[in-house]
């Protein structure tokens, strides 16, 4: 039984909802060894994709988790990938099953299944080009949720007449929301959500120096924010990522069923 069936017997009364969260809790996940259960299940009960994430993990517990969520669910992202575990995974798989980014230090490997395309639209836009690898873990991980993606590098508040002509071209393509990466003082997801209509994630990058430094002053900066913007922790480019995509699809999936009516 798959949850569109558990679903459907909820709705004509056939299951109650204990017996129900029971059966949801016990699909959708491989156990691998004692140490891992992969959650194949997640991206359909919650919308959002399961990554692995490679630090504080053995390379060859890596590779295995990844090859049961390849069988599983045809894609597998890996995240926070050192060179230990790239080199594990590039003598496992084909260079025509991993696509590797270098700047993101993020990897994908797959059986030749295409990533999904849900019709949402993300921008990713990076104050400077130190920020650029937790932006594109961002940008990566909001395509692979099947999202079109739309960057604008390097146009942070140190020369902000560069956002302005970019930001119109990114508005253009009308996204459903906006990852905005900033270090140091982290001002620009500010500025940004004071300018377009649609959600602002701010994404804090641990770049910068001395006081405030490591993302500290970017956070406490976007928390602080005058504008409306969501702030992540520091460097979750993946989290960042997920959530906008996850905004994205849901308006996507909206406009799709008003056009359906």
């Amino acid at each position: 039984m798959d949850l569109n069936e558990i679903l459907q017997d909820i709705k004509n009364g056939k299951l109650d909802l204990e017996t129900a969260e029971g059966q949801i809790r016990s699909m959708g996940f491989v156990s691998y060894s004692n140490i891992a259960k992969i959650d194949t299940h997640r991206q359909s009960r919650t919308g959002i994709m399961e990554a692995v994430l490679a630090e504080g993990k053995e390379p060859a517990d890596v590779v295995e988790i990844v090859k049961v969520q390849v069988a599983e669910t045809g894609r597998a992202l890996i995240t926070r990938v050192s060179e230990k575990h790239l080199k594990a995974l590039q003598t496992s798989f084909s260079s025509s099953e991993l696509e590797w980014n270098a700047r993101a230090c993020l990897a994908v490997v797959h059986d030749g299944t295409p990533a999904p395309r849900s019709g949402g639209v993300v921008g990713i836009i990076s104050a400077g080009t130190a920020d650029v690898p937790v932006a594109e873990e961002a940008r990566v991980v909001a395509s692979e949720m099947g999202c079109k993606t739309i960057s604008i590098y390097d146009v942070g508040v140190a020369g902000i007449h560069r956002l302005i002509p970019e930001l119109q071209k990114l508005k253009a393509k009308n996204p459903g929301a906006l990852v905005v990466a900033a270090g140091r003082e982290g001002t620009l997801p500010t500025v940004v959500s004071g300018l377009v209509d649609v959600p602002v994630i701010g994404l804090p990058v641990s770049t910068g120096y001395g006081a405030g430094g490591k993302g500290e002053a970017a956070l406490l900066s976007m928390l602080q924010s005058c504008s409306i913007i969501s702030v992540v922790n520091i460097d979750a480019g993946f989290v960042a990522g997920a959530f906008a995509a996850r905004i994205a699809n849901l308006i996507a999936a909206g406009a799709g069923k008003e056009k359906l009516e």
